[in-house]
C-alpha cells in the first residue's frame, strides 16, 4: 500500500499534461482502437483516457499499482498489463496511439534502454500512428540543495487512515549523464510517532534532438514537438511524437 501513496502523493495531482493527452487520444484513436499507456501507475491518466471515451491498455512493471488502477477503473473499459518498458510483448496487438507520460521514458537505463522501449513500441504501433513521449524540458531544470539552499519547495502532503504522509524536495542534483530527484519521505501516525526515509530517482537526461536519433534506430521518425509548461511544483515537459 506504501508503494501506492507515494505514487498518488508525488505524481497524481499534476493535470498540467491532461488536456495533452486527451488531444492526441482524439487525433489519433478516432476508430476506437485503445490507446497504450505506458508507465501507467495508478491510473492518472488512464483514466482521464477512459473518462473521456477512449479504451485504455495500461501497462506498468508494479503489480501494486496496477491492482490500485483497476480498483478505480471499474466501469471503465481499461485493461491492465504487468510487463517492463524495455521488453513488453502484446501478441497481435497494435496500437494508433502509444503514449508515454510523466518522463517515464527517462527511468529505463539510458540510450540502451530507451532504445529497447521504442523497438517494442513500433513493432506494437498501428499504421499512421503515433509515440508519443514526454521528457524534461533542460532549459526549465533547475538544481537545489537543501543542505545550501536558503527554502526549500513546500512539501507534497496526504492523510490516510489516522496517518499523515510528507513527501519533501530536498535536493535537484546533475550528474553526469543524469539528474537525480532526492525527497525526504515522512509518515507522522495518530500518537506523533515519525517515520522517515530518503527517496532518490534518477533521470537520464534525455533531449529531443537525442530521442529523435534514437527513433531512427527503430524505424520511427520525428513528426513534431510539443511543450508542456511548467507549474509551481512541476518542471516543463517536452512531448516528442514519433510516427
Amino acid at each position: 500500500m506504501s508503494e501506492v501513496i507515494w505514487h498518488d502523493i508525488e505524481c497524481g495531482s499534476y493535470r498540467q499534461d491532461l488536456a495533452l493527452w486527451l488531444a492526441l487520444a482524439d487525433q489519433y484513436a478516432e476508430a476506437g482502437a485503445p490507446v497504450l499507456d505506458v508507465g501507467a501507475g495508478t491510473g492518472r491518466v488512464s483514466l482521464a483516457l477512459a473518462r473521456a471515451g477512449h479504451d485504455v491498455v495500461a501497462l506498468d512493471q508494479s503489480r501494486a499499482l496496477l491492482a490500485e488502477l483497476a480498483r478505480r477503473a471499474r466501469g471503465l473499459p481499461i485493461e491492465t498489463v504487468c510487463a517492463d518498458a524495455r521488453t513488453f510483448t502484446l501478441p497481435g496487438r497494435q496500437f494508433p496511439l502509444i503514449a508515454v507520460p510523466m518522463q517515464t521514458l527517462q527511468l529505463l537505463g539510458g540510450d540502451e534502454g530507451q532504445s529497447a522501449f521504442l523497438t517494442r513500441a513500433r513493432r506494437h504501433l498501428q499504421a499512421g500512428g503515433a509515440i508519443a513521449v514526454a521528457i524534461v524540458a533542460l532549459e526549465d531544470l533547475e538544481e537545489f540543495d537543501g543542505e545550501q539552499a536558503g527554502g526549500l519547495p513546500l512539501p507534497d502532503i496526504a492523510e490516510l487512515d489516522g496517518c499523515a504522509y510528507f513527501s519533501q524536495p530536498t535536493a535537484v542534483r546533475r550528474q553526469e549523464s543524469s539528474v537525480v530527484l532526492e525527497r525526504l519521505r515522512e509518515v507522522v501516525d495518530a500518537h506523533g510517532a515519525r517515520r522517515s526515509s530518503v527517496d532518490r530517482t534518477r533521470l537520464d537526461l534525455t533531449s529531443a534532438e537525442q530521442l529523435a536519433r534514437l527513433a531512427v534506430t527503430a524505424g520511427l521518425r520525428l513528426r513534431e514537438v510539443r511543450r508542456i509548461d511548467p507549474t509551481d511544483a512541476h518542471v516543463g515537459s517536452e512531448v516528442v511524437i514519433l510516427q
